[in-house]
């Protein structure tokens, strides 16, 4: 429960703390997945597939796809979570909106699988599309030079993925391969996740 009492920093620190955890959780839940998931390759595999691959012969190899859905589910629950911290300690609905509809994009991502075909999509591709907009609108509660490094983030995930939408393999992302091209979504989000959170944790008074 959040006291009201307490000051923004204090909100703040929280807020900090648990960006933080989800950006490592989700590097380090990729990185094990991969490394238990034969033969995965990062250019032709989705990240997804760690989870399950797409219908219809759906593949989900254990323990990755575990791993990897247990993760997410981790994930978007502590971003959804700061984004209440966040909103307690900065009261910018413009941040925080996005940053729970980020949240709750990775939460689906890793309840619904890659097998749940069109839901899963819908996770995913909420996740890309808030998680980009939550690092570039963050701008407006951060300070010099990390406000520039999350609206370069932020700008590469969506550019990335609109590029993809409208060209397809004609992508300038795409020579690194569908997974590849994805990674260039998602990982500067993840990178923006655990650096927010580590800016939060060592701030003491929002930016106005």
């Amino acid at each position: 429960m959040i006291d009201k009492q307490k000051p923004p920093e204090h909100y703040q620190n929280i807020a900090g703390a648990l960006l933080f955890i989800a950006g490592v959780v989700i590097f380090l839940g990729i990185i094990t997945a991969e490394t238990l998931y034969p033969g995965y390759n990062t250019a032709q595999n989705m990240i997804s597939d760690l989870g399950a691959t797409e219908p219809p012969n759906s593949i989900i190899i254990q323990p990755s796809a575990t791993i990897f859905n247990v993760s997410m589910m981790v994930c978007g629950l502590c971003i959804i979570l700061s984004a209440l911290y966040v909103h307690r300690a900065l009261y910018r609905s413009t941040v925080t909106l996005p940053i729970v509809l980020f949240g709750i994009g990775a939460l689906g991502v890793g309840i619904f699988p890659g097998n749940y075909g069109a839901v899963h999509g819908i996770s995913a591709l909420a996740t890309f599309i808030f998680g980009g907009l939550a690092a570039i609108v963050s701008y407006k509660v951060t300070t010099s030079p990390f406000r520039y490094f999350s609206v370069i983030l932020g700008s590469i995930a969506l550019l990335d993925l609109l590029l993809y939408y409208i060209l397809g393999q004609a992508s300038p992302f795409a020579i690194f391969g569908i997974g590849g091209l994805e990674r260039w979504i998602a990982y500067p989000i993840a990178l923006w996740v655990t650096g927010f959170g580590g800016y939060l944790m060592g701030s003491t008074k929002k930016d106005n």
